[in-house]
């Protein structure tokens, strides 16, 4: 059964696979994963004849995800793939019925880098779109990590990252006028470093 669930959803974020499971995005058809890296939140919707689009700023992995969805989606354009950054999407407006962004954010450089990368995946979304992201924080392990300053913090487990909590998620939902769809989620890995999951649908 194992090899079957790789072969359907890949080496998929387990908490992506969470909205899979709940339906939320069973009418989303334009779907763009921004730091798509090889794909491996992908295979789901190129096996499911989504229009599936992604950039990344490593052009081996942009090569790499082109052949994957040759492989997985020959209907699905090689073109849809660019090298590209979160704060410089290079796709028009509003073409995006869900932007997912997963383990890029906390390599902003500054609060000023995380707002533009906000504001671009944002822009790119169409209204009613659903945003899904995963990034670090320091809910949970606030008095363990050390300010580096501009934002970033030296967290426990030697690395060091652009940090979100509760407030600054919760700002950019209301000043993106955006909702919820998910309550914020944060997985505490050994006080080592905090995950969170933030999930906002554009009004």
């Amino acid at each position: 059964m194992s090899h079957s669930l790789t072969e359907t959803f890949g080496n998929i974020d387990i908490y992506l696979f969470d909205q899979l499971l709940k339906g939320t995005y069973d009418d989303c058809i334009d779907v763009m994963d921004v730091g798509c890296g090889k794909g491996r939140n992908m295979v789901y919707f190129l096996k499911n004849r989504a229009n599936v689009y992604g950039v990344d700023p490593d052009p081996d992995n942009i090569a790499a995800v082109q052949q994957l969805s040759v492989e997985l989606a020959p209907h699905n354009s090689p073109g849809n793939f660019k090298v590209g950054v979160a704060e410089h999407i290079p796709f028009a407006d509003t073409s995006f019925d869900l932007v997912i962004c997963s383990a890029v954010l906390h390599f902003a450089k500054d609060p000023a880098h995380f707002d533009a990368m906000m504001r671009d995946m944002w822009r790119v979304l169409r209204p009613g779109g659903f945003f899904f992201a995963r990034l670090a924080s320091d809910i949970g392990i606030e008095n363990l990590v050390e300010d580096q300053g501009d934002g970033r913090y030296l967290l426990p487990d030697g690395s060091v990252r652009f940090l979100v909590n509760d407030k600054i998620l919760i700002s950019y939902t209301i000043a993106l006028n955006g909702e919820l769809y998910e309550p914020i989620k944060t997985t505490n890995v050994s006080n080592q470093r905090c995950m969170t999951t933030w999930c906002m649908q554009k009004s």
